[in-house]
């Protein structure tokens, strides 16, 4: 049989090399392959069972001189029956295996079994569930399914004793949470409990393989990779184990390359090395296709992503009843600062780069500060009316000057606040105050609720009383309360105004839909896209459009 060029496998390095390719081939393979670097000699792949299928295919157009015809057909063999199993745990008439460590009247629901069964089986998985679908739950059943034990669980900060609350809530294994950053001699347990911001202090114990599972809860905090100290702990950690599990509604914040540093942690292989990825998935720091990503990772199985509508989920729980609202705009409250965003404004459109730079810094914090400050009262208002038959409402925000506001109004409710400011011990006052009925309303800032639980059993409405440009920061707030326990749909109310930033923050959230939405949900209809680059620039351009009306 003719062939066109040879192929072998380097094992130590992980990596298939091909040699003496004849050139319309090479120009055919890095055509199909568009990871390799099309100024390559040699060409090199990162080695995955996924790679060894497609050079399978590839030679069955173009035969390459090889000795590894074992690999290849193991590698496909590999790949059919994951396939099968997976198909198989995912129908709603799977039946789970016995979780014998739950407590009567704890048990997991089905899509939260089928998720541990799959990480038990690749093995590693990044769990995107919706938030509120109990993705902590569902890595608590890997673990007294299979996983190899001890476990470490890498958690935020404030969310340490509340997940050894859970565990020791709903199963009968031990759990440990770790204390400070200096290493001590662990006590017996099955679950060893860190914070994000310990971690690092751990590495010498980490590296002396005593944990056999590693799972990240909340995992969009590894989005920069290993640069970080608790990357580069949290990867040892990964290296080191024989489950690898990952948790989060939000893989991705901003740009969908975040989704490279993610999967590192949970199957290296999977999209290649770094250049491989950016070659092949992204224009600079977008991804091109977020669509075909995320079928990929599905179809790879180190990604599962349910939603409400999902046929098991919405048998427990119903979705969000999303009510959109405008409010009235204050211009009288916004006046004092209506200068000073004009300047900057200004500023932004048709200063220096370094000028422009620092001025959309600064009109993006001014602007979203008046028009919280704009309709504070208005929304104020709204919450006033929820409460007449609603028990609660937790009321979202972001600046000290827009809860300020609140305070003074909602004062007859006695308002607590969840925000980056309090102590964790702070938060719990807040949390208790709130769900003891002491408090009717609890601000909560948009990016500090990650991970709160137990709200669900008292409250379902939620108030977006200021909006953030990132969408996957609504639905975290959301999942607060819709989560399992809710018994009631939750509500969540989105107060917007026609005055200040929000008309263009809610144009604006465009490209960051698209690629978090690509990626977790693809084939789902795309928003319409913008450069995030220049969403400053929009803002500029409609403040001074904006004042021009005001003053004709």
């Amino acid at each position: 049989m003719k062939t066109y060029g040879n192929l072998s496998l380097d094992r130590d390095r992980r990596e298939w090399q091909l040699t003496d390719l004849e050139p319309h081939v090479t120009i055919a393979f890095k055509r199909l392959f568009p990871r390799v670097p099309t100024t390559a000699t040699v060409i090199r792949l990162s080695d995955a069972d996924d790679v060894r299928a497609d050079l399978d295919w590839f030679m069955h157009r173009f035969p390459l001189a090889h000795a590894e015809h074992d690999a290849l057909r193991e590698a496909l063999e590999r790949i059919a029956a994951t396939i099968a199993e997976r198909d198989r745990i995912l129908l709603p008439d799977w039946t789970p295996p016995a979780t014998l460590a739950f407590r009567p009247g704890y048990q997991p629901y089905l899509y939260q079994s089928q998720a541990a069964q799959i990480a038990l089986r690749n093995p590693g998985l990044l769990l995107g569930d919706d938030v509120g679908l109990g993705k902590t739950i569902s890595a608590i059943a890997a673990c007294t399914m299979g996983a190899p034990l001890p476990a470490a669980v890498v958690v935020q900060a404030h969310l340490a004793d509340q997940w050894a609350s859970r565990i020791e809530e709903f199963t009968t294994l031990r759990a440990h949470v770790i204390k400070g950053t200096t290493p001590y001699s662990l006590p017996p347990a099955d679950i060893y409990i860190f914070r994000y911001s310990n971690v690092a202090g751990w590495t010498s114990i980490i590296a002396e393989d005593t944990f056999k599972t590693v799972i990240f809860d909340e995992m969009q905090e590894l989005r920069h990779g290993r640069s970080t100290n608790k990357g580069y702990a949290c990867y040892s950690a990964a290296r080191r184990a024989q489950l690898r599990m990952g948790l989060t509604a939000t893989p991705i914040y901003n740009y969908g390359d975040e989704i490279f540093n993610i999967m590192d942690f949970i199957q290296p292989d999977l999209l290649g090395k770094a250049d491989e990825f950016a070659r092949e998935w992204c224009s600079g720091k977008i991804v091109k296709n977020p669509d075909g990503l995320g079928s990929y990772l599905r179809d790879k199985g180190y990604f599962l992503r349910r939603s409400e509508d999902d046929e098991t989920v919405a048998q427990s729980m119903p979705p969000a009843n999303i009510i959109d609202w405008e409010v009235d705009y204050d211009q009288a409250a916004a006046d004092d600062e209506a200068a000073l965003t004009r300047m900057l404004a200004q500023t932004v459109l048709t200063g220096s780069f370094v000028e422009a730079g620092r001025a959309a810094r600064e009109l993006d914090l001014k602007m979203r500060q008046m028009t919280g400050v704009a309709k504070a009262r208005p929304v104020a208002a709204y919450v006033r009316m929820l409460l007449k038959d609603a028990p609660r409402v937790l009321l979202a925000g972001w600046h000290r000057e827009v809860y300020s506001i609140w305070e003074r109004e909602l004062a007859e409710f006695s308002p607590v606040l969840y925000t980056g400011s309090e102590s964790a011990a702070g938060k719990g006052r807040s949390v208790e105050a709130f769900t003891t009925g002491e408090s009717r309303v609890m601000m909560i800032s948009l990016r500090s609720g990650v991970g709160l639980d137990g709200l669900q059993h008292h409250c379902q409405d939620v108030v977006f009383g200021e909006l953030d440009w990132s969408p996957q920061v609504h639905y975290q707030i959301i999942g607060r309360l819709r989560r399992p326990g809710q018994r009631r749909q939750v509500s969540a109310h989105y107060l917007h105004t026609n005055g200040g930033s929000d008309p263009v923050l809610l144009e604006t959230l465009g490209i960051k839909t698209d690629q978090s939405r690509g990626i977790t949900q693809p084939g789902k209809d795309a928003a319409e896209r913008f450069t995030d680059d220049s969403r400053i620039k929009r803002l500029a351009a409609h403040i001074l459009t904006e004042t021009e009306a005001r003053a004709a």
